[in-house]
């Protein structure tokens, strides 16, 4: 549901001159469109649909050891979680305004916890993602991430667009149960299969079906409020299902749906400056740590970058030329926000995918993002509660969020193959590889292959060049890691 678009020629944070409320004129919510009503639905709608990483970041975590055996604590990894994605959606906010919620990036955790923390201690993992965020910020500086941003071919921005929205709706079936990885995919040509035996079974997924259903109902109806009204209703369904057909928790996934014994509990700040800056450098050597430096970077980059153009997009931000507004701010504070995530040690934190849900709902300033934050700052005490909600009740939001974000395909030139293979490429990795950085990848080096391979050397801008050589570097990178003899 686009919204404006946005001239970035004249600064888009701080109160300009003119009426209205203070809050309007900061946020510039009238010009674009909005209301504060919409901003606080949409604040409302992200962080519901993006609150199970209060449950699944320390699960991935806690769930690996270091190089010495230890593990992190489970209920410091919630507080760490909830206080970073907290101060960072707010100044995402308040700096960027753009409805970017911001929180561990799920896949960049896993990194962390299973390639860099077996070769070190756990502060020493956490200090190569403060030096990750510290390098993006660096780039960022320097103007070279925002010149790449502005490099990209429009219709490979806007591809970036529709392959979010199919990563996405495909992390909704899979979250949900709807969809699951066959287990012995070895003796099968099918790696997913519906539901977990190939058939749909048990009441969760019923819950999510119908969960679907009311939401595009809604979203078809042009209902205000379609995303936020369905997770709360169908969470409410859960919690009387679970009942009634009593459950186990399991069943559910990372979430059971029930009422909570405790609804205040006292956050546990222990992990908070916990890292080690450089001691990576001599616990697995200056080689394996630049090459994990070089591949936290990459991911995130583009990660984000991807994120960041698709919810622009989306909310109608964008100018005539593909450009994000405040593009510079909202990068820098991305790389704040990763540095802050390895302070704390709840790894790397990232522009969240999910704010899509938020910009369905209207959300179209950087209110929506302080919204959020606010709520994760309250979940700092309310942590029981934040886990009421189960991914079968938040899942039908990224589904209807997919379909809003595929919209854009129309928007794509599919007759000039030098565009529209690239595009294509992009759009189908994401989902196919569960990654928006392969994605973005993807596109980058078959859009100058296929440029050189037509004789169009000229078209392809300098920068499009160096960051095709990173890509390949990053989808080479187990090779040249047995090249230098790095395991």
């Amino acid at each position: 549901m686009p919204g404006p678009v946005v001239d970035t020629a004249k600064p888009l944070s701080g109160p300009p001159p003119g009426g209205g409320t203070f809050l309007d004129r900061w946020f510039r919510i009238s010009e674009r469109g909005s209301t504060p009503v919409r901003e606080l639905r949409g604040g409302l709608a992200t962080f519901f649909t993006m609150a199970y990483i209060l449950v699944l970041n320390p699960i991935i975590l806690s769930g690996a050891t270091d190089k010495f055996g230890h593990h992190l604590s489970a209920a410091q990894l919630v507080t760490a979680t909830a206080l970073v994605a907290a101060v960072m959606s707010a100044v995402m906010g308040v700096g960027g305004n753009l409805p970017l919620a911001v929180a561990a990036g799920l896949g960049l955790n896993a990194v962390v916890a299973f390639q860099l923390a077996p070769k070190m201690s756990w502060p020493d993992a956490m200090g190569l993602v403060v030096l990750e965020g510290a390098v993006i910020c660096v780039l960022v500086a320097t103007g070279l991430r925002e010149a790449i941003m502005n490099a990209i071919p429009l219709p490979i921005k806007q591809a970036i667009s529709v392959g979010i929205g199919l990563f996405i709706a495909f992390i909704g079936f899979v979250d949900a149960g709807f969809a699951s990885r066959i287990p012995d995919a070895a003796h099968t040509t099918v790696p997913v299969q519906l539901g977990a035996t190939g058939s749909l079974t048990g009441w969760p997924v019923l819950v999510f079906c119908l969960g679907v259903l009311l939401t595009v109902a809604l979203v078809a109806r042009r209902t205000k409020g379609a995303i936020l009204i369905s997770i709360v209703v169908m969470t409410v369904v859960a919690i009387v299902v679970n009942k009634i057909a009593d459950l186990p928790d399991g069943a559910w996934g990372l979430t059971a749906p029930k009422v909570p014994h405790d609804v205040v509990d006292t956050p546990d700040f222990g992990l908070v400056g916990h890292f080690s800056l450089f001691g990576s450098f001599s616990e697995a050597g200056v080689v394996t740590s630049v090459l994990f430096i070089f591949t936290l970077v990459l991911s995130d980059f583009f990660d984000a970058m991807g994120t960041i153009v698709g919810i622009s997009s989306e909310a109608g931000l964008l100018d005539e030329r593909g450009r994000v507004p405040n593009i510079g701010r909202v990068l820098f504070i991305d790389g704040l926000a990763a540095a802050a995530g390895g302070a704390a040690s709840a790894s790397s934190n990232t522009a969240y995918v999910e704010s899509a849900a938020g910009v369905g709902e209207g959300a179209r300033t950087g209110l929506a993002s302080v919204v959020t934050g606010a709520l994760f700052a309250v979940s700092l005490f309310l942590a029981p509660l934040a886990a009421v909600v189960p991914s079968q009740a938040a899942a039908p939001a990224l589904v209807a969020v997919g379909f809003l974000l595929m919209a854009q395909v129309r928007n794509i030139d599919w007759t000039q193959y030098d565009i529209a293979i690239p595009a294509f490429l992009t759009i189908a990795a994401m989902p196919f590889t569960y990654s928006i950085t392969n994605g973005i990848g993807a596109g980058f080096v078959s859009f100058v292959a296929i440029k050189l391979a037509l004789g169009k050397v000229r078209e392809i801008h300098p920068l499009v060049w160096g960051v095709s050589v990173c890509f390949v570097v990053y989808f080479a990178i187990d090779p040249l890691q047995q090249l230098l003899g790095v395991k």
